[in-house]
C-alpha cells in the first residue's frame, strides 16, 4: 500500500530539527561511483521493513553544522568523488539541511559533482508541494522516489529495494513536468 504524504501537515518547517543521522564519506553503495552520503534525521513515512528505522526520529544524531558542511566540501573535493547522496530519514522533510548541503556543493563544484536523493515521496507529489521541496528537487540529478514496499521487495534492482520505486533523471523530469526514468 502506497503511503502518500498529507502535504497540508508534512512540512519541513513543522517537523525538522535540522539533525543529521549520519555522514559517510567515500561510499560505494549510495549511487553510482564513489560518493559522500548524508543521512538526514526524521521520517514520517515509517515504511515496514525500513533499513534505517533509527533515522525516523527528527532528533536522531547530531545537529547539522558548519563544521560538517566544511568536512563534506573537503571530502567532495577529492578527485575520486562523483557526488553527494541524500538519504534518510526523509530529505524532503529536512529541506533546511539538504538545501544547505546541496547549495554549498553547487557553489563549490558547480555541476562537476552530481546529487542523488532517495525519498518516500513520488515525483509528481513533489512538483505540487511546497517551495522548499521544489527548490530541493530542482538541485537533484537523480531521484529515487516512492516508499519502500515490503510486498514488492526485489533486491536485484539497482539502487532501490522495491519494484514500486523509480530511478528518475530528476533534471529531465523537472524540465518535462513528468517522471522520466533513467
Amino acid at each position: 500500500m502506497t503511503r502518500e504524504p498529507d502535504v497540508r501537515t508534512w512540512q519541513a518547517t513543522k517537523v525538522s530539527h535540522s539533525y543529521v543521522a549520519d555522514y559517510k564519506p567515500f561510499s560505494f553503495v549510495d549511487g553510482e561511483g564513489v560518493r559522500c552520503s548524508l543521512y538526514v534525521a526524521g521520517c514520517l513515512f515509517k515504511c515496514d521493513g525500513c533499513y534505517n528505522e533509527a533515522a525516523w526520529s527528527f532528533r536522531y544524531g547530531q545537529p547539522y553544522s558548519a563544521e560538517l558542511e566544511d568536512r563534506m566540501v573537503a571530502d567532495l573535493a577529492h578527485p575520486s568523488i562523483q557526488g553527494l547522496s541524500l538519504l534518510g530519514g526523509e530529505p524532503f522533510l529536512n529541506t533546511q539541511v539538504a538545501l544547505a548541503a546541496v547549495r554549498r556543493l553547487r557553489a563549490e563544484f558547480g555541476s562537476t559533482r552530481d546529487v542523488w536523493c532517495w525519498t518516500g515521496y513520488r515525483f509528481e507529489a513533489l512538483l505540487e508541494d511546497s517551495d522548499d521541496k521544489r527548490a530541493l528537487l530542482a538541485e537533484i540529478d537523480v531521484l529515487i522516489d516512492g516508499t519502500y514496499e515490503e510486498s514488492q521487495r526485489d533486491l536485484s534492482l539497482a539502487f532501490r529495494g522495491s519494484r514500486n520505486q523509480r530511478v528518475l533523471d530528476a533534471r529531465a523530469s523537472v524540465a518535462a513536468g513528468n517522471a522520466i526514468e533513467r
